[in-house]
């Protein structure tokens, strides 16, 4: 299944996506597309329904395809030529920081350069929703606990980031930063998550394109390893990485600007698009 969230900023409603790519709405079948719905085992109930009895919904926004994540766990330097052109070493172990969950965003919703912004640049990474309580997982079973996959846009302002003293999540974890959707897809759908293509284009041109197949730390082990530090929940979210082509590894770098705008895709999950405005 193909589920969204779907309304007004702050005040979204569950929704399907049926046969034919349109949403169906749940209201009155289910409070909302998040942590509680997941853990209560909804996508069994959403699965017996009859599409064709459900509402369509036409022209409705799209917001973050999971609603009320608790933490949003990012991997970084997770693919090797990625590491390469960031002129650094790939990891030993996965690199984390996180994203504060106020940066969450609607998959097409404009993204805000911060005030002082010079270096904003552009992620796609594939992110996985965690599906039930997990703690010392098995890396052979790790994949029993995931609910689904979506693309999260890992927006991140370099010169925070980096040049500033202190941990990375200063430049990734200003309002608008993490795009969410539009699809969360169930995982039956995505039998290997290791073999999905990716890619993303700023004003028509491509830039990243890629597979989660060159990942240094899979989604398997990268599960089974966060669960060694922290439980996690259903409804968290982990965001795995990104492939080459962002905009500090260009020659000379590429930043985002007021008025540019992203498409990015990962195959099975749909595409993002985002204007960028200047906050």
């Amino acid at each position: 299944m193909k589920l969204v969230r779907f309304g007004e900023k702050g005040n979204e409603k569950p929704g399907v996506l049926d046969n034919q790519g349109n949403i169906r709405s749940l209201e009155g079948h289910l409070d909302d597309i998040d942590g509680c719905s997941i853990a209560a085992g909804a996508f069994d109930r959403i699965a017996g329904l009859d599409m064709d009895s459900l509402p369509v919904i036409e022209g409705a926004r799209l917001g973050p395809c999971v609603g009320n994540i608790g933490k949003i766990l990012c991997i970084g330097l997770n693919y090797s030529d990625h590491a390469a052109e960031a002129g650094m070493e790939v990891p030993r172990e996965p690199v984390l920081f996180t994203k504060a969950t106020s940066a969450i965003n609607g998959p097409n919703d404009d993204v805000l350069l911060p005030r002082g912004s010079v270096k904003t640049d552009w992620e796609c990474e594939l992110a996985v929703v965690i599906g039930k309580h997990a703690k010392y997982v098995r890396e052979e079973e790790a994949l029993d606990y995931v609910a689904g996959y979506c693309i999260l846009n890992d927006v991140s302002e370099r010169a925070y980031q980096i040049e500033s003293t202190g941990q990375w999540v200063k430049g990734k974890s200003c309002d608008t930063f993490a795009p969410i959707g539009p699809w969360l897809v169930t995982k039956d759908e995505i039998p290997d998550p290791q073999n999905l293509s990716m890619w993303l284009e700023v004003n028509g041109k491509r830039y990243q394109e890629g597979t989660t197949e060159t990942m240094v730390f899979g989604v398997r082990h990268l599960i089974s390893y966060l669960s060694r530090f922290m439980s996690l929940q259903p409804g968290d979210v982990i965001s795995t990485g990104t492939p080459p082509g962002v905009g500090m590894g260009q020659n000379p770098p590429v930043y985002l600007k007021a008025g540019d705008e992203m498409v990015l895709g990962i195959q099975g999950l749909g595409v993002q698009r985002q204007k960028v405005i200047a906050e």
